[in-house]
């Protein structure tokens, strides 16, 4: 298979966060920086949720602090959510974005910091619940607005914190495809709502 394609599909065995972050952290030791394209090789048989995952949780992190990156996180999410949304079995990412890189200090860093969350959100979102809610025709909707939520990061880029709303929302989704969680996904659903209200304010 081509490495820039990746097996995808969006209703697998339920993971856990810890997977994932486990995963990025044995990435993170292997070189002084990991690359989209190994986090693809790694995670893209996992389904489409820690594409949506993994950037928004760098966003909320002190990574997405840094000039550039919210809107270069949002774009990542556009792509992946696309690609959801019209229902392909396998995650696609240009070559130029798969070479880009984090330094894997930053990376660990960052998922030093939020490995309190996810061990409580594994302990809360430890079993699967209207997984009905988590698959398709609701994923399409799902996918839908994980792309207008992330269309909202870059005019927000320039108001301290406010990216972190939609990411957060886009971070609910993923989580709720990944443990297959209907009231979660409905949770997000109800928060991108707010989300979207909130940027209306802020932009306005």
């Amino acid at each position: 298979m081509n490495t820039s394609e990746t097996s995808a599909e969006t209703h697998d065995q339920a993971m856990r966060l810890s997977d994932i972050a486990g995963t990025l952290n044995d990435l993170a030791q292997e070189d002084d920086s990991v690359s989209i394209g190994r986090v693809l090789e790694k995670l893209g048989n996992r389904g489409y949720a820690p594409f949506l995952i993994v950037p928004a949780a760098l966003e909320i992190s002190p990574v997405g602090g840094l000039p550039g990156v919210p809107t270069f996180l949002a774009f990542i999410v556009i792509l992946v959510a696309g690609q959801m949304f019209l229902g392909r079995n396998h995650l696609w990412l240009p070559k130029i974005l798969r070479n880009r890189s984090l330094g894997s200090r930053k990376l660990s860093g960052a998922l030093e910091k939020i490995d309190p969350a996810i061990n409580r959100m594994d302990r809360w979102f430890s079993h699967e619940r209207l997984s009905s809610l988590t698959q398709s025709p609701v994923t399409n909707l799902a996918a839908l607005a994980c792309i207008l939520l992330a269309m909202t990061v870059p005019p927000l880029e320039f108001i301290p914190f406010a990216s972190t709303a939609p990411m957060a929302a886009i971070a609910m989704i993923g989580i709720a495809l990944l443990v297959h969680d209907g009231w979660l996904m409905l949770a997000a659903l109800t928060v991108s709502i707010l989300s979207f209200t909130t940027v209306g304010i802020l932009l306005n």
